[in-house]
């Protein structure tokens, strides 16, 4: 037996060999198929059919395959399940293959490889959310973070300690993060969801990195760039190596490398984001998180720029109120901000569109997209004119000067082009004389066809005769078999190419002649077009940068009239940003409660928080019940400093927010078991963050913190946590908890004030006025909230009695442990039911009750039957 594989299956091994850790899309046709392990991983993943193909060392090989039109969309189900795919192309026509004899096999090679982190194509992107490809390095004591997304050309890099690492993937929230090979960083990185990938130390060579980056944007110096440490160059060039390899030597178009300051942006970390739920809501997905209740963009540039606002908002006073004048411009003018975003709808996305065309990637489509986005700018700057604020007028500069390149496009294209240049049919009749002679041969080419046909009908008699065209054939004369005598009698005119079961197929010499001239022309027209294709790419590559920052220009105002259109509409005001550790609000609303609020026609109760004691350290102590709203009090405080100070105004009355440096939240209850974490130690790991790294700037908030262990070890444990905050972090915050004895600490410490959520009793039920005031609780409420859940009555109705011994124990000095032990046990039994009551006869009043119809009585007679039913009770009694 000869296990020596085909030559085809030789080249196949050898490709596989070369791309590790990769499927290989293996182009055979109209098919990218796989073998071996590769088709049986790809077959379970894409649930598509395994076949077998030949053998291999006596085995059969597995093979499946999709078809390259549909690849797209097999490829977005390959990239979520964690694979990484290498495209194979053919690099040369089959038929040159087969020039070369029979067993020469078709030359194929990678073109590209597909990962997380390198999407481009738009059915592979989310076009409202970035798609960041990151990398982390470390040059001795010295760790920077680089991220790229490659579909917008957004290129950047940061200083970034170790230990900062997870709060800024957490930001970014990067698809894939490159590390040297034997960094230990799997465990963060699966925490971002990030796909890890290692690279060998080479590829963080930070001098090879300088010369890699100064080709790349064809400088001699990276100093026009910024000062650039040496793990931050090391970062940015690990990026820019794999570039070249997942891409083949076929650069991205990147911006230059913009160097952020490691305090320019409130930090965040991950878990504060989680329990904040900014951007994804804690039941996954973006519904329910701030991100979704306030996006007013309408653009996907717009869509995108707001994520990153609400993910790092700014530290940088002139920077926040520039946005903030910005917005209160528009929200004083909706007319104009009706315009602009009735404008903003028509304009495509241009920097996913000029990655594209690029990469070659793109097609006449995305030159439609660029004509598109640059004609609305042109009309956008135009309603904005010259009298703007500083955002708006920068933005509108951006938007103009782009009218030779409007021309050109609009002048090239047709209206509405097909989305692949090989297609053809895109380029506008009039832009090239060229073209229009040789598509007019190709369309009178199927009028002469035409006249053929009733030439040959007239000649023969045939009725049926149609002149047809196929790949195989060519153009034909096709007729039925009854048909078909008169023809074949006339074999010198009328040559036989074809029989099937209905029909006989023909040819003549000027037909023959007549194809070869309009085949021509059919493919002479195409060539033109991919020409003109080229042409008019590289005319938008030229002017890459200028789309670029008009690209930049439209998301800004995008996201501009976004935040005016909110304020607007919901009664936002513009809040007081200054560099003091004031926190004054007035009239404060959570804006994710009260989006779903409206939706259900329920309005949201309002409060007021002022965290400015006189003193340094400036806590609000926050008791109450559960369900009446402390959870959300906290969250939409820190809510409004995140809008404050991403520009945009807030959901209150009044609002002064002293510029917050780090922004911490303990909120809410959730295991790690998966790291052998409980509930309390995931507790207690977030707390020690926030201890550990708060200073006086910081806005913290805590919730119950404690409750996860035994009460007096988590009253203990509370009570240290907020001396630590007075006294250490001497810094905002907001501490709810059920542990009241924690009130006293107000008259020990002068920066902790009382407050407490509002409920009221009625007939023994407890009512939520979801209402802050100062003051606090005096019990929790426990017991009634349980019953509102729908505990059995007979638990709600032992805990009542518990509750009453315990307090009643507590108040005459009596140790808790003797006070359980006193308790009588839970009867388990259910009591005897009640001797059923003998049915009394109905009384006259209910009688007369019942022979009424109130939807069908006026008030007058309502009012009537109120005295009458009076009257009756009285002479009753």
């Amino acid at each position: 037996m000869n296990d020596q594989p085909t030559p085809m299956m030789a080249q196949y091994l050898a490709i596989r060999e070369a791309n590790p850790g990769a499927l290989l899309f293996y182009r055979m046709g109209d098919f990218y198929e796989m073998f071996f392990e590769d088709a049986v991983a790809a077959s379970a993943a894409l649930d598509i059919a395994l076949t077998r193909r030949g053998t291999h060392l006596g085995q059969p090989i597995p093979m499946c395959g999709v078809p390259v039109h549909a690849a797209e969309s097999y490829l977005l189900t390959l990239i979520r399940k964690g694979f990484r795919v290498a495209i194979a192309e053919q690099m040369e026509d089959p038929a040159e293959a087969r020039k070369r004899g029979a067993k020469s096999v078709v030359a194929r090679d990678v073109v590209r490889l597909v990962t997380p982190g390198t999407l481009t194509e738009e059915s592979l992107l989310e076009a409202r959310r970035h798609n960041f490809l990151a990398a982390f390095a470390t040059v001795r004591d010295d760790c920077a973070l680089a991220w790229v997304d490659i579909s917008t050309g957004e290129f950047r890099v940061m200083p970034c300690p170790e230990p900062r690492l997870a709060p800024e993937l957490a930001r970014h929230a990067p698809r894939e993060l490159l590390v040297p090979q034997g960094a230990r960083l799997t465990e963060i990185a699966a925490e971002a969801g990030a796909a890890l990938t290692e690279l060998p130390p080479g590829s963080f060579d930070s001098t090879a990195a300088t010369r890699r980056l100064a080709a790349l944007f064809g400088v001699e110096t990276l100093e026009g760039f910024g000062s650039f440490s040496r793990a931050e160059l090391a970062a940015m060039g690990a990026i820019a190596d794999y570039l070249d390899l997942t891409q083949k030597g076929r650069m991205p178009l990147l911006r230059p490398p913009v160097r952020e300051a490691a305090g320019g942006a409130m930090q965040i970390d991950a878990a504060t984001r989680r329990n904040l739920e900014l951007t994804q809501a804690l039941s996954g997905g973006r519904e329910g998180s701030l991100l979704a209740s306030i996006d007013r963009t309408v653009t996907a540039g717009g869509a995108r720029l707001l994520e990153r606002r609400i993910s790092a908002p700014s530290r940088d006073l002139a920077v926040i109120h520039a946005r903030q004048a910005a917005v209160a411009h528009l929200a004083r003018d909706p007319r104009l901000t009706a315009d602009l975003r009735e404008a903003l709808r028509r304009a495509p996305d241009m920097d996913r569109a000029l990655s594209r065309l690029a990469l070659d990637r793109g097609g006449p489509r995305d030159l439609a997209a660029i004509r598109a986005g640059l004609t609305q700018g042109a009309a956008i700057a135009a309603l904005l004119g010259d009298d703007s604020v500083q955002v708006l007028a920068e933005a509108a500069r951006d938007l103009t000067g782009h009218d030779a390149l409007i021309d050109l496009l609009d002048d090239a294209l047709v209206a509405e082009p097909p989305l692949l240049a090989r297609d053809g049919g895109f380029v506008a009749t009039g832009h090239d004389a060229v073209l229009d002679e040789t598509r007019r041969l190709r369309d009178e080419g199927r009028g002469v066809i035409a006249a053929m046909q009733a030439d040959y009908i007239a000649e023969t008699g045939v009725t049926s005769l149609k002149i047809k065209h196929n790949n195989v054939l060519g153009y034909f004369i096709e007729t039925t078999s009854t048909h078909a005598e008169r023809m074949l009698a006339m074999p010198d005119r009328f040559i036989h190419r074809q029989t099937t079961a209905n029909q006989i197929r023909f040819t003549t010499v000027a037909l023959s002649e007549l194809e070869t001239r309009i085949l021509n022309a059919r493919d002479r027209a195409l060539e033109i077009e991919r020409e003109i294709f080229g042409r008019l790419t590289r005319a938008v590559l030229d002017r890459a940068g200028p789309i670029g920052q008009a690209a930049r220009a439209l998301a800004e105002i995008d996201l501009t009239a976004g935040f005016a259109d909110i304020a607007a509409g919901e009664g936002w005001v513009r809040p007081e940003v200054d560099d003091s550790r004031a926190f004054l609000v007035e009239g404060g609303r959570h804006p994710v409660v009260e989006h779903a609020l409206k939706r259900k026609g329920e309005a949201f109760v309002a409060n007021d928080c002022a965290l400015t004691t006189g003193v340094t350290p400036a806590i609000w102590l926050l008791t109450g019940p559960n369900m009446a709203g402390k959870s959300t009090f906290l969250r939409q405080n820190a809510l409004i400093a995140i809008l404050a100070q991403a520009g945009a105004f807030v959901p209150a009355t009044r609002a002064h927010v002293g510029l917050v440096s780090q922004l911490f939240s303990r909120v809410g209850a959730a295991d790690d078991l998966a790291r052998g974490r409980s509930t309390f130690m995931v507790e207690m790991v977030e707390t020690a963050a926030i201890l550990n790294q708060a200073d006086d700037h910081a806005l913290v908030i805590l919730d119950e913190i404690g409750r996860g262990t035994a009460t007096w070890d988590g009253l203990s444990i509370a009570w240290a946590v907020m001396e630590h905050l007075h006294a250490k972090n001497r810094c905002r915050a907001l501490f709810a908890t059920h542990y009241h004895e924690m009130t006293g600490l107000s008259a020990k410490l002068p920066g902790v004030e009382n407050a407490t959520v509002a409920v009221r009793e009625w007939e023994g039920e407890v009512i939520f006025l979801h209402e802050v005031r100062k003051g606090a609780a005096d019990r929790s409420y426990g017991v009634q909230v349980a019953r509102l859940a729908g505990l059995p009555a007979s638990v709600v109705e032992r805990a009542r009695d518990i509750l009453h011994q315990l307090e009643s124990g507590a108040r005459e000095g009596a140790r808790p442990v003797a006070l359980l032990d006193d308790l009588p046990l839970f009867r388990a039994a259910p009591p005897a039911p009640p001797a059923r009551a003998r049915p009394q006869p109905a009384s006259a009043v209910e009688e007369r009750l019942r022979g009424l119809n109130p939807d069908e009585m006026t008030a007058r007679e309502a009012l009537d039957l109120v005295y009458e039913l009076r009257g009756m009770l009285g002479s009753a009694g």
